[in-house]
């Protein structure tokens, strides 16, 4: 599990189709083989690791073509910065909201707008994904955790502040960039009750006529 809170920016130092060699600044030896690290929001599993040329942990990672395929890490190449976040331990604080680091789709930034020193971003969802996101919940975006400001159909805007632009790739973004995303799980679950209930509602009649 993760929070969206962002610990370090990783760089892609090497690529092999689906093999990522990623440096960061954690330090080596707090690092395990196995380990889970969410890479802009993509859980992925530590399999291989040294200290890089800087001191900081160099981990490799495997990236399954359903992965790629479903996220934006088909694109990564050597030289792409990520968003790291380390997995959550118990009795850790919980700055953001629950993330799985279980990518849903890929959503288009569609347009930024400076708001005095922070940036009003609005994204294009993909439709299958739009009904779980709702003004003022959270959704996780290249594996930041982020308030939802506004919902208009498949769009949906957020505001990001200087210090989220500063730590973390945000900076990096312009529109057209597509996106990591993973909605709320609580609002999956809601939907899965919701949808149970119906099911169960619509077999009862059927059993009445």
């Amino acid at each position: 599990m993760f929070t969206g809170i962002v610990s370090d920016i990783g760089t892609v130092a090497a690529r092999d189709r689906t093999k990522l060699k990623i440096a960061s600044h954690y330090d080596p030896a707090s690092v395990a083989l196995g380990a889970s690290i969410a890479c802009d929001g993509c859980c992925l599993t530590v399999t291989r690791i040294k200290e890089g040329a800087d001191g900081g942990a160099m981990f490799e990672v495997d990236v399954s073509n359903e992965t790629a395929a479903r996220t934006t890490l088909g694109s990564w190449k050597q030289g792409t910065r990520i968003n790291l976040e380390r997995s959550l331990s118990f009795g850790s604080e919980l700055g953001g909201h629950l993330m799985t680091g279980h990518i849903d789709g890929v959503a288009r930034v569609k347009e930024m707008t400076e708001d005095d020193d922070s940036v009003r971003f609005v994204f294009d969802a993909p439709a299958e994904f739009a009904p779980f996101i709702a003004a003022k919940g959270s959704v996780a975006l290249n594996g930041v955790s982020l308030t939802v400001n506004e919902v208009d159909g498949t769009r949906f805007g957020v505001n990001i502040i200087p210090y989220t632009l500063a730590h973390t790739t945000w900076g990096d973004r312009k529109p057209g960039d597509l996106i990591n995303l993973e909605v709320d799980l609580l609002a999956r679950y809601v939907e899965r009750i919701a949808a149970g209930r119906l099911a169960a509602s619509r077999a009862m009649s059927e059993q009445d006529r």
